[in-house]
């Protein structure tokens, strides 16, 4: 399966708390819920076509546990979202949950399990979130693609999902569509060589 990273992201690439000011407030972030205001219909057909295209979904046990928490009681409007999300296969990488609670998903103990899970089957395995799994699978070189809302904001500090070990990976644009509110859909798959 090929990995794909996706995020809202700043202009200064914070992923930190996006959806909502109580998502995460760890370190003292104040920004939180950011994001909603830069959502247009291109941007939301955009995460309902990416949720579509996932063969299955990769977690952080703490993005699982708040997604397995409300996706799976959402009726309404949001039920285009919470379809893909609830039917699809759902991995979580943790080494202290051990009975997910969410309608088809599996613990995964550590990043080889991951990776002999990329190696078993064909499509796309979406990170959704989860910049601490995000940025250890960078680190380990198991993305394949990123695919990145950014919006046109500055935060001045949170979660990013970039790895600060010095390595260098370079990634291919293969897609940029910019939206009504000025924010663009990015693509990059991992560049060759």
């Amino acid at each position: 399966m090929k990995v794909v990273v996706v995020e809202w992201m700043s202009l200064d690439g914070v992923v930190q708390a996006p959806g909502a000011p109580d998502e995460d407030p760890s370190g003292d972030f104040a920004h939180g819920g950011w994001h909603l205001r830069w959502f247009d219909d291109t941007s939301r057909q955009w995460v309902v076509d990416n949720l579509n295209a996932a063969g299955g979904f990769l977690f952080g046990r703490k993005t699982y546990e708040r997604f397995a928490a409300h996706w799976p009681h959402v009726t309404g409007p949001e039920r285009v979202v919470a379809e893909p999300l609830n039917s699809k296969p759902k991995y979580v990488v943790s080494s202290t949950l051990s009975a997910p609670a969410w309608s088809g998903s599996s613990v995964l103990p550590d990043l080889p399990a991951v990776a002999a899970l990329t190696k078993s089957d064909e499509g796309e395995l979406h990170v959704i979130g989860s910049a601490q799994l995000a940025t250890a699978l960078l680190a380990e070189d198991l993305v394949d693609e990123l695919r990145l809302m950014v919006d046109p904001v500055r935060l001045g500090g949170g979660k990013r999902i970039w790895p600060a070990d010095g390595g260098l990976q370079s990634f291919a644009l293969t897609r940029c569509t910019p939206t009504s509110t000025g924010a663009l859909l990015l693509h990059y798959a991992r560049a060759q060589g």
